[in-house]
């Protein structure tokens, strides 16, 4: 609870802040109008940022005691978002940003005392003080940038943050680094705030102010984990960590400076910008990003204690063929899409859809399936805990009010409801487990997988709208690799990768529902209702019994 806690309030917090400066956004000046660099063609809201830095500053100001390496970097968050929702109103040039970036840099360096001592490939020999402190400034003004210039599509600095956070959140738990587990939570909540409204198309950008302080945060809580939580680990997992970003900051400013350019002057020559350029969609090269990052996070996951060079040569290894692959392609004049665009084969999945058949029996596999797990669930688990009967009754009280109420009762989600109780059975149904179904793990593999593709056909042919993947999806899948990854190596409980498979692949189901039903009287919604009301009876019985 201690760790749930600050994700979830951060969480919250952003939810609701970020709304109500989606309407000052106008009347603040805080708005992102389109120009020929940029890849939007409307006027788009930048206050996501807001809601970000307020959503993860206040949990962490709230549970944990500050002291100075805390209390300066709140107040480097503070002074970044006032600074960056200065620029995304009155756009300020980028000497002005730098008084800001330094401003929050020095203060966690000089009156915090967060500076780097130990530098890869240095045997454990510690630096001077003062090289170690002038290091740490020029290398998180320069993190602080690198995020700030990767934000150039919808989801990008968020979705390659995110995964460096999380990096940052679970190698910190391991060594038991309590305060900086939860500034990596608290700061994840606040961005997942934001990417709910935020995956393409967007309806919000972070701005300045959020893209700096998640560079600042990242670069931080890099320092922090590797020199004083865990100084055993490599000094060079840092690169890691960060990632991508790193790499294509310095590969931006190598080519102005060879090209003559002002250094600092933005133009569109990042990865995502060359991406775009070779004609991948918008989220096919957000995808591709997140993808290397990925890789690189993952790595760092996996070999926090491996040698120095090492991990170095993973990284540029990895960045290497990233960047040799862009200029071959490039320097052959290669377009992704080709002549006809893939005209060929969007004629023959027209002509697939067409057939309504496909949509009947994969969405029929998906809204029975759902409906026959949750009673199905409820009914054979083996026991029902105390407090699992007090919060399924509360469930089921909250879902009737919201399926009787309708629309005037749209203050209690739905979406949550139900995501809530899949929850429920998926862990009561694994954790209780009656003796028949034990050694079934066919069956269980047989029916996921079933409801997998089931769920991928449906998806693929629905009417455009009815239900959108997003580069966040892809950051899903992500993370349950991941999680399977930890589980593989002994770092994660199988049983916890079980029910977060479980929970998430039935929570796909349940969307697809929501984004197709004509009542909230349906077999799903009704079935999610009947299977609380049998785990507070069941649960109920049981207490009696004792």
């Amino acid at each position: 609870m201690l760790f749930l806690l600050p994700l979830i309030a951060a969480l919250v917090i952003s939810m609701a802040i970020i709304p109500v400066m989606v309407r000052m956004a106008p009347v603040l000046g805080m708005i992102d109008k389109p120009d020929p660099r940029k890849v939007h063609a409307v006027p788009i809201p930048r206050v996501g940022g807001v809601g970000i830095v307020i959503g993860a500053v206040l949990p962490v100001m709230l549970l944990l005691p500050l002291d100075p390496s805390l209390l300066s970097y709140m107040f480097g968050a503070l002074v970044l978002l006032g600074f960056g929702a200065w620029d995304d109103s009155h756009e300020l040039g980028h000497y002005v940003k730098f008084i800001g970036q330094f401003i929050a840099v020095l203060a966690v360096v000089y009156y915090g005392d967060v500076y780097v001592t130990h530098l890869p490939l240095m045997e454990g020999e510690p630096i001077p003080e003062t090289v170690g402190r002038i290091f740490t400034v020029i290398a998180m003004v320069g993190m602080i940038n690198a995020i700030n210039h990767s934000d150039g599509l919808d989801g990008l600095a968020g979705g390659e943050s995110l995964m460096s956070l999380v990096c940052i959140a679970w190698l910190s738990w391991q060594a038991g680094g309590t305060t900086t587990t939860i500034v990596a939570l608290s700061t994840i909540g606040g961005l997942f705030g934001f990417l709910r409204f935020n995956t393409h198309p967007a309806r919000i950008f972070m701005g300045d102010g959020g893209s700096q302080f998640l560079g600042f945060t990242l670069a931080y809580l890099a320092v922090v984990l590797t020199q004083e939580v865990n100084p055993a680990m490599s000094p060079a997992s840092a690169l890691l960590i960060l990632g991508l970003p790193i790499a294509d900051i310095l590969a931006v400013f190598a080519q102005r400076i060879y090209k003559k350019m002002n250094w600092f002057r933005a133009s569109r020559n990042h990865i995502h910008h060359r991406l775009l350029d070779l004609g991948f969609h918008h989220h096919e090269s957000v995808v591709i990003v997140y993808s290397v990052q990925a890789l690189l996070v993952m790595c760092a996951v996996t070999m926090p204690y491996e040698a120095d060079l090492l991990l170095i040569g993973i990284y540029l290894g990895v960045v290497a063929v990233l960047f040799i692959a862009l200029y071959m392609v490039e320097s052959h004049g290669w377009h992704v899409r080709g002549k006809y665009d893939e005209a060929v084969l969007d004629e023959m999945i027209e002509a697939t859809v067409r057939s309504k058949w496909f949509l009947y029996i994969s969405y029929g596999i998906v809204f029975y399936g759902v409906s026959a797990f949750l009673l199905a669930g409820a009914l054979v688990a083996t026991a029902i805990p105390v407090d699992f009967t007090i919060a399924a009754a509360a469930l089921f009280v909250l879902l009737l009010l919201r399926l009787v109420a309708g629309y005037s009762g749209r203050f209690i989600p739905l979406r949550l409801l139900l995501y809530m109780t899949v929850i429920f059975v998926v862990y009561l149904l694994n954790t209780y487990q009656p003796a028949y179904l034990l050694g079934a793990d066919v069956v269980t593999y047989v029916f996921f997988g079933m409801f997998v593709v089931a769920i991928g056909l449906s998806i693929r042919f629905m009417h455009e709208g009815d239900f959108n993947v997003t580069p966040t999806d892809f950051l899903v899948v992500l993370a349950l690799l991941l999680l399977i990854v930890l589980t593989g190596t002994h770092l994660v409980d199988s049983g916890i990768t079980a029910i977060a498979l479980k929970s998430i692949i039935l929570f796909y189901g349940v969307e697809l529902v929501l984004n197709r039903m004509k009542s909230r009287w349906n077999m799903v919604t009704v079935s999610a209702l009947l299977s609380l009301l049998v785990i507070s009876i069941r649960g109920l019985l049981e207490a009696w019994s004792l």
